[in-house]
């Protein structure tokens, strides 16, 4: 891979890779479950977790690991370490998402009431629309990436 006019040479974990994206998929599948069940909040912070699973999957698998849970500083990390144009949407979904990773299970993120009384379903709805599209992106990434390799 060029980045920068200096040569980097990226070896792919593949095994790794698809270990977190196992999980990432998993993940989204439990918050559509939730959703059935009216636990909008879980779903919510599910669709956060999704899609942090995915964007770990791409770094593990190009031997980035990172820790951290904000979706933002990882895509920017991504962006920055492995060259790459990201759209707006991607951008988005991961700001949006952040925004669900501590209120949406903490009762003391709010005045009064619990997590579960302020999150809709269509909230939850969008929350997944959102990881399942940086998932998508994650796995378009990927397929790039090995092609890459292969030439």
């Amino acid at each position: 891979m060029l980045r920068t006019g200096v040569l980097v040479v990226v070896f792919l974990d593949v095994d790794e890779y698809e270990r977190w994206m196992k999980s990432a998929i998993k993940t989204l599948e439990s918050a559509r479950r939730d959703i059935k069940q009216g636990d909008y909040n879980w779903a919510c912070f599910k669709a956060h977790q999704a899609g942090e699973k995915a964007l770990k999957a791409l770094l593990w698998g190009v031997g980035l690991p990172r820790t951290g849970h904000a979706l933002t500083h990882l895509l920017n990390y991504i962006i920055r370490e492995l060259n790459l144009e990201v759209s707006s949407d991607i951008k988005s979904a991961c700001l949006l998402l952040d925004k669900y990773y501590v209120p949406t299970r903490y009762p003391n993120a709010w005045v009064e009431g619990v997590p579960e009384d302020y999150y809709s379903e269509s909230e939850a709805e969008d929350a997944v629309v959102k990881a399942k599209r940086i998932i998508e992106w994650v796995e378009e990434t990927w397929r790039e990436l090995l092609r890459r390799g292969e030439s």
